[in-house]
Parts: C-alpha cells; structure tokens; sequence
C-alpha cells in the first residue's frame, strides 16, 4: 500500500517536503524546500527524517526557495536519481539556489572573520551548502515536463505538470501509479495562485484525485479586493511623485517584483504615471524579470498583450535595470523622481537598506510594502509604526510616508481553494499541508460546509495510507 509522509510544511508554511512510497519499493520525493523565519536555520541543518540515498524521483513543484531551497543538501548527502520540473521552474530554480548559496557563503565569511578576532572561529556553523553543492544539483539527470502531457518516469509511473497560476513554472503535479491492479492518482497542489494575479494565469483545475495534498496559506480568509488595492497603489505612486519625492518599494524578487512592473507599465501606457525614472535594483530580480519574459506564453492575458505590442511584458521607456553596485549607488544621486524597487522584501538585507538610510528620513518621500512582513524582521517594525531605526550603525529618523498595501498575494485564497476543489469529479481524501494550524482549522470546516467533504489536517512525518 502506497505511503505519503510530509517532512516539512506540516502543520507550518516553510519547507515543503512529501515522500511518496510506493508497494514496489520506488520512492518520490515531492519539493524539498528551505524552511524560513527565525530561528529555522537549526532545522534545515537536521536530518531530513529519511534517507536521500533511497530516493528514486525528485518532483518540483515551483522554483520559490520554501519548496527547493533544501535540493543541494538533498544532492550532497546522497541523492543521485533524477529531477522532474517544468523548463521554467529549472532555470528559475538555478537562479534562487545561487543566489542562496551566495547569501550563505558571505554570511559564514562575514560571521568567520569576525570570531577569528575573538579565537572562536570553530564555533563558526558552514554554509548549508556552496556554490559548488548547487552545481553539482544540476550534473543529475533532469526531465522537462510539459504542461497537460503525461510522463513516463518509471514503469507504471506517470506524473501530469498543471499550471498551478503560482509563479512562472510552477504546476501542480498529479502521480499516477498501479497497484494490486488499480490505477492510483495522487495530487500535490504546490503552491496554487491567486485568481486576481496580474502576470499568472488562472490555476488549472484538476479532474480527479484518490488523494489531495492541497496548501492551505490563506484557508482561513479571502483576499481584499485587486482593484481597489491597485487604486490604493497608484495613488501612493502618483501623491508622492507630484509631491517631488521618491518611492521605495522593498519587493521580493519572483513573482511580486513582476506584478508591480506590470501596474507600472499599465500605468506609463495608460499616461497615469508622471514622469519618472523607475529603478529596478536587484540583480536576482533583473535576472527573474527576464526569465518571465522569455516565457511569457505561461502568462497570463496583459503580459502577452504587452509582449505583442512591445517585444518585452515589464520594458518600458521609465524603466531602468541596475545591475552593479556602482549603478546602485547613483540612484542616491536623484533628488527626486525615482522609484526603486529593491531587494529583500522584508528589509533584512540587500540594497533595500542603502535607499532606506539615504531616503526614510525625507518626508517627501513614501516606502510602499506590497508585501507580509514577517515578526522581528526591519520591514515589520516600519509597517508597525517606530519613527526611528539602526540602518549600518546609524540612528534614521523616519519621516517618510508609510503604506501598506496588503491585497497582492501570489496564494490563492479561501474561496480560490474551495472552487479549484469543487472542480475536481472524483474525490478520495484531503490532507491539509503548507498552512499554519489555526489556519488549516478554519479552511478544514470550510471544506466541510462548502464542499461536503472531510479533510485531514497532516501533522509533521504522519503515514497517511492511500
């Protein structure tokens, strides 16, 4: 009998990992992601709860870094079978593990150096793993699935990729397998989209399902209205600029950087937009921006209108990629005028920080969140009201305008989940993964009241039999 264990994003939002074991004895590993917050690093560092030498198949569901972030570890401590994703989330995959394992092997210089002065460097935890760790991903052998096509990765096994609406690339993944003479399907959701997104199609529904591994991020509300979150938007945009200030957007690289371009871009063609010079200040987002423009037939609607008329879904005369630091530093040159999107989206780090020291304190200027600020991190204790903050060893005072703009998500909510589940025909079980408990229990009696169905909600390593 076929077993499904979750060892990561059960009964929490980071992490996402599932093992399929099937009766012959071949086992699929679904995602295999970092977990993120305070605190988590210790975890990531843990044994996975299996081993990766007897993994058969890694599945990816979508290239964000709570659902791969963990595959190089995965790769050096033994796993050697192949990887199946969409062509999109691979090379989208390639640029969020470099820019990890970056992030990572600066942290441990930065950290080394410093208890070198104090004779403590041995106490001094290495990366989770390197630049060469994540090269080496890629020397296994990858298969490219197409969207809606069914395909062979083992006998008796297929796996059909669907558009799940998320990100570029990513899908939601059905396995189809035989047992005692019956053909078994089983659903992973990944991460499903938001059916208001502006760059993503609609998430493509799925027939039928013995069993149904569905996210639950936002099961537990519906999301505030798209249209009235970009009037707020474009409102904050327009007041700050006619105001001769400058706006700062700390944005996170795939998916939010994107969505914000294309209102940008709406905004320029629809003559909303005074004029400006837009900065797009991240590498990471600069090369994430490009990749969803080369595939922008997995887009939605307005992207590929922009692509035919333009050549280019985000370009626009206003709009300027800096690529270098020296070019990020001259932005600080601009009195006003500018809109700089930057990295990271909570303000932990990145050239984010650079603009808040040479700008928070000018109140003609505004900080536009369109993004969750997590506890602890820079960005929550801006959005929750402190007028002064430690940006590298000096006091800011923040006069600049704070908005919070709270209706973009990339997740479906309440009511995305329940209608894609409606739509499936024929409906075994429902396990609840990638949510936070309280938040399960509330889409949990959703499920019931709106739909008529059980659901399970699947704690951390739990067998769930088919």
């Amino acid at each position: 009998m076929a077993i499904v264990q979750s060892f990561g994003a059960a009964e929490e939002v980071t992490g996402s990992c599932h093992l399929l074991k099937l009766r012959n004895g071949l086992r699929i590993l679904i995602d295999c992601g970092m977990f993120q917050g305070e605190g988590e690093d210790e975890k990531n560092r843990q044994h996975f709860g299996f081993d990766p030498r007897k993994v058969d198949i890694l599945l990816i569901t979508h290239a964000h870094l709570d659902h791969v972030g963990r595959i190089p570890k995965l790769v050096k401590e033994g796993f050697d079978g192949i990887i199946v994703a969409t062509k999109a989330t691979f090379e989208l995959a390639q640029v969020v593990l470099f820019d990890s394992a970056k992030l990572m092997e600066e942290e441990y210089r930065t950290r080394y150096r410093k208890a070198q002065r104090r004779g403590e460097e041995k106490s001094v935890p290495k990366p989770l793993y390197t630049t060469e760790d994540v090269e080496d991903t890629w020397l296994l052998t990858h298969i490219r699935a197409k969207y809606d096509r069914p395909l062979k990765v083992a006998k008796g096994v297929k796996v059909i990729f669907r558009n799940a609406g998320h990100i570029l690339g990513s899908a939601t993944v059905e396995i189809r397998f035989k047992e005692e003479g019956k053909t078994h399907k089983v659903v992973f959701s990944g991460d499903l989209g938001n059916r208001d997104d502006l760059v993503m199609p609609y998430v493509e529904n799925v027939p039928e399902a013995d069993m149904l591994f569905i996210e639950s991020t936002y099961g537990d509300r519906n999301h505030k209205n798209m249209k009235e979150t970009i009037k707020e938007f474009k409102k904050a945009i327009r007041k700050t600029l006619l105001n001769r200030g400058n706006v700062i957007i700390p944005s996170f690289a795939i998916e939010r950087t994107q969505e914000v371009l294309c209102i940008l871009k709406d905004m320029y063609r629809e003559r909303e937009l005074p004029r400006c010079k837009v900065f797009l200040d991240s590498p990471m987002a600069i090369k994430a921006t490009h990749l969803f423009s080369k595939f922008h037939r997995q887009l939605g609607p307005k992207c590929n209108l922009f692509y035919k008329e333009d050549g280019d879904v985000f370009d626009f005369p206003y709009l300027r990629f800096t690529c270098d630091v020296e070019s990020s530093k001259k932005i600080n040159e601009i009195e006003r005028g500018a809109i700089i999107i930057a990295g990271s989206g909570m303000c932990t780090g990145g050239r984010i920080l650079h603009h808040f020291k040479n700008r928070l304190w000018n109140e003609r200027n505004c900080v536009i969140f369109v993004g969750y600020q997590a506890e602890g991190t820079l960005g929550r204790y801006i959005v929750d009201g402190v007028k002064w903050v430690r940006i590298y060893r000096e006091e800011i005072r923040i006069r600049a305008k704070i908005y919070t703009i709270n209706g973009f998500s990339a997740h479906a909510d309440q009511q995305d989940l329940i209608d894609w589940i409606a739509h499936i025909k024929k409906l075994g079980k429902i396990c609840l993964v990638h949510g936070e408990r309280e938040k399960q229990s509330v889409f949990k009696k959703a499920i019931r009241e709106k739909v008529g169905k059980r659901a399970h909600i699947v704690r951390p390593k739990e067998k769930i039999y088919l």
